[in-house]
């Protein structure tokens, strides 16, 4: 009897067209949503509904609960990144674990927040949806505010503030909300530590072997200062060796530097992950809080930035983290058309090194 297929190699169930898109030309997926909330200046009473009227607990600035008490906003700014070109919106779901939710003591409405943030997310990519122009919904996992490899006391190296089957059982849970919810692919992004990446890997995979189905996953980490390397230790290129194993549709690099710092990473990321697409969606530069946008780079600026990346051939997706804006992606839109997208190819036998090794 043959062994049975393992999840991660079976053909994808949703956004199947999704690879031949990537292999032919440079895809956009959206930029910030946090900026993007910040413009329209909400208030307390925003972040509460009747439900919410008597919690204990400030809310403002928890901004994935706004898929529940003003879905409006949430939909209008996915339907500015579609109007401006995205190809991929990400879910309102970056903090929307029971894991982050505990902050704001609303652990209990992790899922119903991914519930609905994939079903806002897909009426609008369906209302955009069109035969030559196809719109995806990626069901956004971010890191959460624990890690699972560095401890919090700096007296204690070994104290942990989460366990590796905590991240998995938070992973989970918000993942089966989103898959029912209707998003195309999962986005495991903004990674600063492997160990909490592994854990959603993890749960993706379970939950895609219980349920059938397989959808595509991109995994983005977070190069976080000029030494290259992420939070938890690894370069990009021991980063791609841990996660490889989950064979995802792409890997890249997002947040925390503008495209300017971020090149020297992406490029070595091309050049090691021969074998998947990548994708990179920087800040729009390094923060300013006189900027409009709290962010040095206006659209051109960007643009052009991103324009050399696709010229370079280093990319297959595109798009913006904080402090980019529908005008940032119009013209990243607009710049990264006439290049042909980065190529694909088995990758040659070398030593594969995944340690923090100096």
């Amino acid at each position: 009897m043959s062994a049975p297929v393992p999840a991660s190699a079976r053909p994808y169930t949703r956004a199947a067209t999704l690879p031949a898109l990537l292999a032919r030309r440079i895809t956009i997926i959206d930029g910030a949503m946090g900026t993007m909330i910040q413009r329209h200046k909400l208030g307390e009473a925003d972040f509460r509904n009747e439900h919410l009227a008597g919690h204990g607990r400030d809310l403002k600035g928890n901004n994935d609960l706004l898929v529940l008490t003003r879905p409006d906003v949430i939909t209008q700014i996915h339907e500015a990144y579609l109007a401006a070109g995205a190809d991929i919106i990400e879910t309102n779901t970056f903090g929307a674990t029971s894991i982050a939710q505990e902050d704001y003591g609303l652990a209990h409405l992790a899922a119903e927040m991914n519930l609905q943030a994939a079903r806002l997310a897909r009426a609008a990519a369906d209302r955009f949806q069109s035969a030559d122009k196809p719109r995806f919904v990626a069901g956004a996992l971010g890191p959460t505010p624990r890690t699972a490899s560095i401890s919090p006391d700096v007296n204690d190296p070994g104290a942990r503030n989460v366990s590796f089957d905590q991240l998995r059982d938070a992973y989970r849970e918000q993942a089966e909300a989103l898959l029912e919810g209707g998003c195309d692919l999962f986005l495991v992004e903004t990674i600063f530590d492997t160990l909490n990446a592994k854990a959603a890997i993890f749960a993706l995979d379970a939950l895609m072997e219980d349920r059938g189905e397989r959808l595509p996953v991109i995994i983005s980490g977070t190069v976080t200062d000029a030494s290259g390397r992420i939070l938890s230790g690894q370069t990009v290129e021991a980063f791609w060796h841990s996660v490889r194993h989950a064979r995802p549709l792409a890997v890249g690099l997002n947040c925390a530097l503008g495209a300017t710092l971020m090149r020297p990473y992406i490029e070595e990321l091309a050049r090691v992950a021969g074998d998947t697409f990548v994708s990179c969606y920087p800040n729009a530069g390094l923060p300013n809080p006189m900027s409009d946008t709290g962010f040095d780079e206006t659209p051109p600026v960007t643009g052009a930035l991103i324009e050399e990346f696709a010229k370079s051939g280093f990319v297959n997706i595109v798009g913006g983290c904080c402090g980019t804006t529908p005008e940032h992606i119009a013209e990243i839109t607009r710049r990264v058309g006439a290049y042909r997208p980065r190529g694909v190819h088995s990758p040659l036998f070398t030593p594969l090194l995944a340690g923090a090794a100096a």
